[in-house]
């Protein structure tokens, strides 16, 4: 395996991890069962990459590695057994967060390693890094990050766009991918701790909408 295969390995499968911890935690607010943790540890975790890998017209990553639906498992396990009540104040947003960096190199670095143009190489890595948060939310009946006024997507255009401009300017994929995971978790840390969002729409309002 070399160095560009190996750093997409590791960082999916710890994107992958996070994100599925994400669900399993949203499932714990709402107070369901172990099987529907599981279920949307699994659906969060491997919801993004799912989506990117069909639309690049890629094996879908999980299905022939159940390795990832395993760590899912593993992720909503360690949740239920330490409880939701360890998980206090933000950590739900926190880990969402770290999952949504990892995810976006994680999208941008596949699609590269696939021969996708630079400009769809990054918007598969903020799919990516967007997805699985959304159908968490939506099984969730949580209002959805993609709604918050506080950037989201965002952090994930700007660490994919990252890494993309340091890999077609020759820089190694491993302090690449470290660059824009620090680039787009640096933009989430702010909008979490201190709301940055972007101007909203200021034009007038149409009243027959």
């Amino acid at each position: 395996m070399d160095r560009l295969s190996a750093t997409l390995t590791v960082l999916d499968y710890a994107a992958v991890a996070v994100f599925g911890a994400t669900g399993a935690l949203a499932a714990a607010r709402r107070k369901h069962d172990i099987v529907t943790f599981g279920f949307f540890a699994a659906v969060t975790g491997v919801g993004g990459g799912t989506l990117r890998d069909l639309l690049i017209g890629a094996p879908v990553f999980w299905v022939g590695r159940p390795a990832y639906i395993v760590v899912c498992l593993a992720a909503a396990l360690a949740v239920w057994i330490v409880g939701p009540r360890r998980f206090r104040g933000s950590i739900l947003t926190w880990l969402d967060a770290l999952g949504m960096a990892a995810y976006a190199v994680v999208g941008a670095l596949k699609a590269i390693s696939l021969g996708v143009p630079p400009f769809s190489a990054v918007l598969m890595g903020v799919l990516t890094a967007t997805f699985g948060g959304v159908i968490r939310d939506v099984l969730a009946h949580e209002p959805s990050v993609l709604l918050q006024r506080e950037l989201y997507v965002t952090p994930a255009l700007a660490g994919a766009a990252t890494f993309v401009a340091l890999e077609l300017v020759g820089t190694p994929a491993i302090p690449a991918g470290v660059l824009g995971f620090i680039v787009a978790l640096t933009i989430r840390a702010g909008a979490i701790l201190w709301k940055w969002s972007l101007p909203g729409f200021g034009g007038p309002v149409d009243p027959e909408s």
